[in-house]
Parts: C-alpha cells; structure tokens; sequence
C-alpha cells in the first residue's frame, strides 16, 4: 500500500523510493502509460531502449519520444515498466503502471491511496 496527498492545487501526489533516493510522484490519470522518469535515473535503472513511440498531448498535439524498458521497484514488487525520460525532478506515473492495483484519490480529505 502507498498512502500519498493531493497537493493545495490538486495534483495527486505519492513518495517513491528509486535508486537510493526519494522522488516525488506525481499520478496523472490522463497519462495512459507507465512512467515518465527524470532522465538522471535513466543509467541508474539500466533502460533499455525499445524503440520510438508517439505519444499524444493536450489539445490534440502529439510527439515522438524514445521509450525505454526498465525494472522499476513500485509497492513492494519490481515492475516491468515503459519508460520516458525527461529533464526535471519528478516522476510522472500513467494509469498503466496502475493497472494491477486500485487507486484512490480523496480530493476533499487531500489523500492518495494506491491498493
């Protein structure tokens, strides 16, 4: 179980330790695939590419982007997981990571909970 918050602007967030060191998560119900990783962790986790991907934005845009398998520790297991990698300090976690598990996110209470 991993119990997170909803920040004062209301973005869910969770706490995840990857590579030795804490790393804000943010859950993004909107994002339909598994990661989007600070690209300082993509030596650590050993990604290996798997190939070019086109992924779709808000307002009908969309990009190419090269994806990456990695081995990802998330609530006890390690997940086989299809990663991105982007400049910054967050961590972006899509519904598909999430599939396996049941996730809660109490807006008024200000609580995330992943199952």
């Amino acid at each position: 179980m991993i119990r997170g918050t909803v920040s004062p602007d209301g973005v869910p967030l969770i706490t995840l330790t990857v590579a030795g060191r804490q790393w804000s998560a943010i859950i993004d119900t909107g994002f339909n695939g598994d990661l989007e990783l600070p690209l300082q962790l993509k030596d650590q986790l050993r990604a290996q590419f798997i190939g070019r991907i086109e992924s779709a934005l808000a307002g009908g845009q969309s990009i190419e982007e090269d994806a990456y398998s990695v081995k990802f520790p998330f609530n006890g297991q390690t997940l086989l997981a299809e990663v991105t990698f982007v400049a910054g300090n967050e961590i972006l976690i899509g519904t598909r990571l999430l599939r396996a598990h049941r996730l809660e996110i109490n807006f008024p209470q200000r609580s995330v909970l992943i199952e």
